[in-house]
């Protein structure tokens, strides 16, 4: 089997594809049974395993198709917690982030919902964080803003930088908790049942809407770098993604030959970044830049952050508690629980999607329960590590399934140790946080926009030529962007006499993801309107269409027999997450027609069978 079958191949052209192990059609159950299947749209079915050397290749691809969301999170924290001069200790974030989210996407695959699915920092939480940030107690001394001023070594720094994410820390991880409780308690089930696409559309636009200004920033440092930044990531990724790119391989089939790449889709921002990166390194060389911290364009040399390599550990494991003890904070807790509704909304999402994507049947309540809860989890290990960050499902993961049409949850297991071992190679995080300022603006900017328009496209499933949905969607986009921007600069007009809930406020009412996503839930299920005008019938369409060509059970159980063969009590059937045994309604119900045959079944029996079978 040739690895470039499936990691090559446009998804648009489909000749001169190689049989591979799901398009035979035949897969093995928990039992050990051969089943056949038509995948007819993936190479590598959920519950194939391709050879060792495609999961490595493709575990890596997954890693480098997150790697811009996982970078981005500690970069975009770093000036809030006055690490703007400091790219050691940047690198340290960004690798405790790659450690964290290997843990949590083998966690998730093995015992959440069990899709292929990968694990990251989420976006969802950077807005309550800010927003928390820029409380007068937590905003940086005018020093720390100064690099001449800056001695990075002195306890006086340190302090200053790991009292703010200590706070975050403490704040993420009693936030997890109640993620946690609504994951495994089965209660996102219903919460789903009031929340539609007018719920989601403002609140994951409001993800990135406001982060305008930080992206601006980074971006105007020097514009001419940023635009080529941007330039090539779109060319990249709209205008050469269906141009195949020779390259030598070698198969079991026809051994050494050439075969096509569609690098430009695959890699559009990996490519983008690292050409701009090279071309502030020439610039930088050649003293086109000024050698002059105050002059415009500084921060585009390449040299500005130049010791971190070598200062750098070759290894470093971070550690729970690396950077003392988390502090709690009622407005901190109450502002991050707002990115944790948002974040479990989007998952929820996400599931399907890979489900769609990868040929698997619709993600059970159980599935999703457990999915929920093991990401609440994460959030609470991610907080214990100290990412500054929680963690979430990767959506560009989701997508990339689409791409390479192979949909292995082995692969992403190898995606999950590709992130494991980088967390542990200190000079990889070092490398990432020497990025000019300007190419990351540039990425900032697109990725920021792309963000924005998933949340928009929820829209779809609405009747937009109604004036109630327009009305709903306008005026919580608008609030969401109006409501934080007057408290931002009016922090003294909330005064209720209780300092802490003034705090609490102050985060809830900055936080545009939650202003928006808040009106527009209740308007939603307070205004009247259609089932069908709501969107919410096409909703939950779109949610429960899928070819269901494997069984449940195989797909959404435990592994190594959990539940079948260990831990089968009946009792643990009322668990939410727990599964529910395959065809067990049925097994009932033939051996109540038996008793009932056979005469051996009493009035009382009978009654409790029936029971039994209707549950």
């Amino acid at each position: 089997m040739l690895f470039t079958v499936t990691c090559c191949e446009n998804p648009n052209t489909r000749n001169d594809v190689l049989p591979s192990p799901s398009m035979k059609g035949k897969s093995k159950n928990q039992n050990g049974q051969t089943q056949h299947h038509n995948h007819s749209n993936v190479a590598y079915g959920i519950t194939d395993v391709p050879p060792w050397y495609l999961c490595i290749f493709l575990g890596i691809q997954h890693y480098l198709t997150a790697l811009g969301g996982i970078v981005a999170v500690p970069l975009i924290l770093a000036k809030d917690l006055c690490l703007q001069h400091d790219p050691l200790t940047q690198s340290y974030l960004i690798s405790t982030m790659f450690f964290v989210s290997g843990i949590c996407t083998l966690l998730q695959v093995l015992l959440g919902v069990r899709l292929p699915i990968l694990q990251g920092g989420t976006f969802a939480f950077l807005a309550p964080s800010l927003a928390m940030l820029s409380l007068p107690a937590w905003k940086c001394p005018e020093w720390t803003l100064n690099a001449t001023q800056v001695n990075v070594s002195s306890p006086e720094f340190t302090e200053e930088w790991q009292k703010r994410i200590r706070e975050l820390q403490g704040a993420i991880m009693v936030a997890s908790c109640v993620q946690i409780f609504v994951g495994f308690s089965g209660l996102i089930g219903f919460l789903m049942r009031f929340i539609g696409p007018l719920t989601i559309a403002p609140t994951i636009s409001l993800v990135a809407l406001p982060l305008f200004d930080s992206a601006g920033n980074d971006a105007g440092i020097h514009w001419g770098i940023s635009a080529m930044t941007i330039f090539l990531i779109v060319l990249f990724s709209q205008y050469l993604k269906n141009i195949s790119v020779p390259v030598p391989v070698y198969g079991q089939v026809k051994k050494c030959h050439v075969s096509k790449l569609y690098l430009f889709q695959i890699f559009p921002v990996l490519l983008g970044l690292s050409i701009s990166w090279i071309m502030c390194y020439v610039l930088t060389v050649t003293n086109v830049f000024p050698s002059a911290p105050s002059a415009y364009g500084y921060l585009a040399r390449t040299d500005t952050k130049g010791s971190v390599l070598s200062e750098a550990p070759w290894f470093r494991i971070p550690y729970p508690g690396q950077w003392g003890l988390p502090t709690i904070s009622l407005a901190g807790v109450f502002g991050i629980i707002a990115g944790v509704i948002s974040s479990m909304v989007e998952s929820v999402g996400d599931y399907y999607a890979c489900a769609r994507l990868v040929g698997a049947p619709p993600p059970p309540k159980h599935a999703i329960s457990r999915g929920i809860g093991i990401e609440g989890i994460g959030c609470l290990l991610a907080g214990a590590w100290g990412t500054g960050n929680g963690t979430t499902s990767y959506s560009e993961n989701v997508g990339a399934l689409g791409i390479t049409r192979v949909g292995s949850r082995v692969v992403i297991i190898a995606a999950g140790c590709v992130l494991l071992l980088m967390g542990i190679f200190g000079k990889i995080g070092a490398a990432f946080a020497t990025i000019p300022s300007p190419v990351i603006g540039g990425m900032f900017i697109v990725m920021f926009g792309v963000i924005t328009a998933v949340g928009i496209s929820n829209l779809q499933y609405v009747d937009m030529n109604s004036s109630r949905n327009l009305f709903v969607f306008g005026f919580s986009i608008y609030c969401g962007l109006t409501i934080p921007n007057w408290v931002n600069k009016n922090p003294e007009r909330i005064q209720t006499g209780i300092l802490q809930l003034d705090q609490v406020i102050q985060v809830l009412l900055t936080t545009g993801m939650f202003v928006g996503g808040f009106l527009g839930f209740v308007l939603d299920n307070t205004i009247p309107g259609s089932q069908e005008e709501r969107g919410l019938i096409a909703w939950n369409r779109i949610h429960e269409e899928s070819e269901e060509n494997l069984n449940v059970s195989d797909v959404y159980n435990f592994p190594f027999g959990i539940g079948t063969k260990f831990c089968a009590a009946s009792w643990l059937w009322h668990i939410p997450f727990w599964p529910k045994p395959a065809h067990g309604g049925e097994a009932m119900e033939r051996e109540h027609h038996l008793m009932e045959e056979n005469g051996q079944i009493s009035l009382g029996a009978r009654e409790k069978v029936d029971t039994e079978t209707r549950m």
